[in-house]
């Protein structure tokens, strides 16, 4: 079985981790990942502004003539969610679909102290989503965006928590921001602030653990758990949050459930029927059945091969992001058109496993499951470490049309 290693930065020199974070990742792995909060400035990040990621254009962009519908797109103010009937509308003839975001309900809106909220901008929005993935990539943790953009001197949301570590990039404007300690200590995603909405009021009325207002290209990090409400200062503010979603030993530990549940399901020592007369309703007649199964379940557990636990996670792992987004038309065309002097590669952000059988080798990835022949996976073979070689050099001598095929099937990437 081979494993592709993941695509890191387009930027080889200079990572994602390392333009929000000047310390380097090292330092914020240990120091500060799932611990605490990092306020980066933006002199000391060396005057970096994300101009490449996002600004105010871009949001208009999307707002007017991207054809965004919900829940693409969300507004509040001073915490209340504004009905999504409030800035939607149909589109007029050959485009009826009722719930098409309206620019000038949002403008109006805006215009009145509502908030708009810009979300999965990493499915929207080219350079965020390929900052995204390069992020995700080198922490390891998937990872989502949306822009927050608050009218000067209001608040889109009270003081909340989120169940997610987030990296704030401030891109317009400036925002007061005040931070509290958590009063649940690393939440999951079962467990959001507003079922513990009192405490969070109390803890946001003492004294904050970090209390700033980010100006364009500060960036801060918040763990999950850490209490956070912000407003905007004297004009527009707009920022991207990047939420991370940490994997935890909670899902290991559900990995190993899930596994052991798998091989357990066939065992007769768990098909047989419980006894006649048994009523679950009375605990004590059911006890024994209990410390017998729990045995045969430790068992199953120690026994269990951790390679199926490590299937089960690699499995979420694909299904948590996309593959990098190709264009269609021009890969196909690049494929039917391909010179032995094409430069390719594999597919950025592809998650792939080859895994040898009797019938060819089985190639999962996020885009599914295929079977390629041998000149097929040895093309692949030799792209698992994410160079960029010629069409003939992947070829190896046998010729480009396993390449060309490769493309077609989107593991492969033709480099303009």
């Amino acid at each position: 079985m081979t494993t592709e290693r993941p695509a890191r930065s387009s930027d080889p020199s200079r990572s994602a981790l390392d333009r929000l974070v000047p310390s380097g990742g090292a330092v914020f792995a240990e120091r500060f990942w799932g611990r605490a909060p990092l306020l980066a400035t933006v002199e000391e990040r060396s005057g970096d502004t994300f101009a490449d990621l996002f600004d105010v254009a871009a949001a208009d962009e999307l707002l007017t003539h991207r054809g965004l519908r919900t829940p693409f797109l969300r507004m509040a103010k001073q915490g209340t969610t504004v009905p999504e009937s409030a800035f939607t509308a149909r589109g007029g003839v050959g485009a009826g679909i009722a719930d098409q975001v309206d620019p000038d309900k949002v403008r109006r809106l805006f215009a009145d102290g509502t908030s708009i909220v810009l979300q999965a901008l990493h499915r929207t929005w080219e350079p965020v989503a390929r900052f995204a993935q390069d992020l995700a990539a080198e922490l390891g943790h998937p990872t989502q965006v949306n822009s927050y953009i608050t009218p000067a001197d209001n608040r889109g949301f009270e003081a909340h928590y989120d169940v997610h570590d987030v990296f704030v990039l401030q891109i317009h404007g400036t925002k007061h921001w005040v931070i509290h300690p958590p009063v649940l200590d690393r939440p999951q995603r079962d467990e959001p602030w507003n079922d513990r909405a009192g405490r969070v009021r109390e803890a946001s009325s003492a004294a904050p653990l970090l209390d700033t207002v980010l100006r364009p290209g500060d960036v801060l990090y918040l763990p999950r758990g850490f209490i956070h409400s912000a407003r905007a200062c004297g004009g527009t503010s707009v920022h991207l949050t990047i939420g991370i979603h940490p994997w935890t030993g909670q899902h290991v530990t559900s990995a190993l459930l899930t596994a052991t549940g798998r091989r357990l399901h066939d065992d007769p020592r768990v098909r047989t029927s419980l006894p006649v007369g048994i009523d679950p309703g009375e605990g004590e007649a059911l006890r024994p059945e209990v410390e017998r199964l729990r045995e045969v379940l430790l068992d199953a557990v120690r026994t269990l091969d951790a390679d199926a636990v490590l299937d089960t996670l690699a499995e979420q792992a694909r299904d948590a992001q996309r593959a990098d987004a190709l264009p269609p038309l021009a890969q196909l065309d690049a494929a039917d058109t391909l010179a032995p002097t094409s430069r390719v590669r594999l597919r950025r952000h592809l998650l792939v496993r080859l895994e040898d059988t009797d019938d060819g080798t089985l190639v999962t990835s996020r885009i599914g499951v295929v079977r390629l022949e041998a000149d097929a996976a040895a093309v692949l073979q030799r792209l698992l470490e994410g160079r960029e070689l010629t069409a003939r050099e992947a070829g190896h001598g046998g010729g480009i049309s396993a390449v060309a095929d490769l493309v077609r099937q989107g593991l492969l990437e033709v480099l303009p």
